[in-house]
């Protein structure tokens, strides 16, 4: 169902990905169970194989010399077959329900690449079942899915997940989680976070075109299994396959999309709880679409040994909108499009998708590697990673579990859908999942209804 279009808005994969495929080997024979006794080979099943991001995760698991492909699903009729061509011996369906009806012994694990409203819908389904799972980011699409995700991975702690957060394997990332973690810069005073675009209008990943007037879907596209979780509407271009990400119906607009990949040094640095309050600034609020022109600010509790301050707070904006480096005591310059700052009592240290890093001591800038104190850090294959962990080899370390990408997840969340409230603080309460100061906002930017057969499954701890 839902899978033909790429769940990830990268428009750089990292050195570690390659999108190709590589050719299908035989199944393993199935055991009496689908995890006992060690696996020979994990056997996976991909939901949604077009698209960008799907071709590259399926290419570098397909390189694990233990990963055999044994199912593909997509609602894309073409997508599909195309890559059942690379993959004959695995079998094919459109509906993601059937997979798990009529072959869940044929899969240990299972690849989720579908769009976003369909996430936490799969993911779920999947850890009902007691398959390990690859989610792409951002995991959820309501902020209630964050606890909904939460509560799955807590009654089947068995099973290992990996969030699609590629660009924390190479070092780079890792060196600044590692000297942030430490203390080598002092106590944290705040961050600044922001990412390019999206586009005004466009064509790509974020449209902004207009909503069209309603259309027949492709032959190809089996329109109500895309929508899937979501609420029953008719097909309209600038929307399915491809072009969901900025519509609030399916995708999470650009802060929600990227926060996994900008926000993930902090939750890793500092073990960020949930924020407390939002407050969102926009100048083009919209029905259909997500906001753009965002400003965003979280608020998190501070204090401690790790925070400057009882608040710490996180400025997180879209359209490249840095902070100024007057302000920062930075000498004249520009900063990168896209990028992680963390001011701290002891400097200031930026990092980049890809893992550049810049520190600054005093307004000047030193050479990070000459820090001392610094750990050593480990590059790993983000997606061989997973799994060397479903395996059980000895040193095998996912580092973007589920229970980390929903904290993200839900920053990334609170920021986008704030947007509907410009200039309205939200005090969040996360255990309740309510605005504490906001009925209104608790009523229509925290959950969805979804239709009849596509439901969020309950999960019950599995027996020991």
């Amino acid at each position: 169902m839902i899978q033909t279009a790429a769940a990830s808005a990268t428009t750089m994969l990292g050195s570690l990905a390659i999108a190709s495929a590589a050719t299908s080997s035989s199944p393993s024979p199935r055991r009496a169970g689908p995890f006992r006794g060690k696996l020979s080979k994990v056997q996976v099943l991909q939901i949604g194989v077009g698209g960008t991001i799907a071709p590259a995760d399926r290419g570098e698991l397909s390189r694990h010399p233990d990963v055999v492909f044994t199912g593909l699903c997509d609602v894309d009729s073409d997508a599909l077959a195309g890559v059942a061509k690379e993959f004959p011996n695995a079998f094919t369906c459109r509906d993601f329900r059937e997979a798990f009806d009529k072959h869940a012994d044929r899969f240990d694990a299972v690849v989720v690449c579908t769009p976003d409203h369909n996430h936490a819908l799969i993911d779920i389904t999947a850890l009902k079942h007691g398959k390990h799972v690859y989610g792409q980011k951002p995991l959820v699409q309501q902020l209630s899915e964050v606890a909904a995700i939460e509560a799955a991975i807590r009654a089947r702690p068995d099973l290992v997940t990996q969030v699609g957060n590629q660009r924390m394997g190479p070092p780079g990332r890792q060196h600044a989680v590692d000297i942030l973690r430490r203390g080598l810069l002092g106590k944290a005073i705040e961050a600044h976070v922001w990412i390019a675009g999206p586009p005004d209008q466009g064509d790509g990943y974020f449209y902004y075109g207009g909503l069209k007037e309603p259309s027949p879907p492709p032959a190809n596209l089996d329109w109500p299994l895309w929508l899937g979780a979501a609420p029953d509407a008719p097909f309209r271009e600038g929307l399915g396959p491809v072009r969901w990400r900025s519509s609030w119906d399916y995708g999470t607009g650009q802060l929600g999309d990227w926060c996994t990949h900008l926000l993930d040094v902090l939750y890793f640095a500092y073990e960020l709880p949930s924020p407390i309050a939002v407050l969102s600034q926009t100048r083009t609020p919209s029905d259909f679409y997500h906001a753009q022109h965002v400003a965003s600010t979280l608020t998190y509790p501070g204090g401690g040994e790790r925070f400057a301050k009882p608040q710490f707070v996180v400025h997180y904006c879209d359209k490249s909108q840095a902070p100024s480096r007057a302000a920062l005591g930075l000498p004249p310059g520009e900063f990168p499009r896209i990028g992680t700052m963390v001011v701290c009592e002891g400097g200031i240290l930026l990092v980049q998708p890809e893992g550049e890093i810049e520190v600054w001591r005093d307004g000047k800038p030193v050479d990070w590697k000459t820090i001392p104190g610094q750990g050593e850090v480990v590059a790993r294959n983000h997606w061989h990673s997973w799994i060397d962990k479903i395996l059980g080899k000895p040193g095998a370390f996912v580092q973007t579990p589920f229970a980390a990408g929903a904290g993200m997840a839900e920053a990334g969340l609170l920021c986008a859908k704030a947007a509907r409230f410009p200039g309205q603080e939200l005090r969040w309460d996360k255990p309740t999942l309510t605005f504490t100061n906001s009925p209104e906002a608790t009523k229509t930017i925290v959950r969805r209804e979804y239709r009849a057969g596509f439901e969020l499954p309950e999960i019950r701890a599995a027996a020991s």
